[in-house]
């Protein structure tokens, strides 16, 4: 019986997990599931004003799961690739690399 019970409570989590992946907004809570992140560390953001967020009625805090994805997705590091195809293409229009 107590296992039954705790397969429940796991497909319970993912079915969960699944219906914060298909909404639009989030809130507070959905939000550091979806980030993985800490109250604590989503509420310095917020007050920080380094995450996008909304406040719509001056208390509870509300995430666009987009936005919270354009967010996730800011600062991307190049590739190696990347730097060593800009720098050949540097050189070519700099004329240093005769093709």
């Amino acid at each position: 019986m107590d296992e039954i019970l705790k397969r429940l409570e796991i497909i319970e989590k993912h079915v969960l997990d699944q219906n914060i992946i298909l909404k639009n907004v989030l809130n507070f809570n959905e939000a550091c599931k979806y980030l993985e992140l800490s109250q604590s560390h989503l509420y310095k953001l917020t007050s920080a004003g380094s995450i996008p967020h909304y406040k719509p009625n001056g208390k509870k805090l509300y995430f666009n799961r987009a936005e919270l994805e354009e967010w996730l997705l800011r600062n991307r590091n190049t590739t190696q690739d990347e730097i060593d195809k800009q720098a050949a293409n540097y050189l070519i229009k700099k004329g240093r690399v005769k093709l």
